[in-house]
């Protein structure tokens, strides 16, 4: 065990007769060491890309909401009837009758 660790400190198990072994094995840990690193920085860059999706909805709905209360405002009956009474408009004083058509 403790000649083991010597080697492997040493690095001698890297150039001995056998070492074909060893460097194949090393080879494919690093390849697996960069493919983990790749693909932990694709979900980091997801997640950020998410958060900021999320946040641009936050502001879009906001918006939406924004602008639907103004409407809400501007179909007031009260709103309407000022701005036709400044263009020389006013409400009927007579109620609407319904009209009928009968079939012949």
């Amino acid at each position: 065990m403790k000649k083991n660790i010597q080697s492997i400190l040493k690095g001698t198990f890297l150039v001995s007769d056998d070492s074909f072994k060893n460097w194949r094995m090393i080879l494919f840990v690093s390849g697996l060491a960069i493919v983990m690193i790749a693909s932990s920085h694709s979900a980091d860059k997801k997640v950020y890309e998410i958060a900021k999706l999320k946040n641009e909805v936050n502001e879009l709905r906001s918006i939406f909401i924004e602008g639907r209360s103004k409407l809400m405002r501007l179909k007031m009956e009260s709103v309407v009837v000022v701005k036709m009474q400044k263009k020389g408009l006013s409400s009927s004083l007579i109620p609407p009758k319904k009209i009928k058509i009968k079939k012949q």
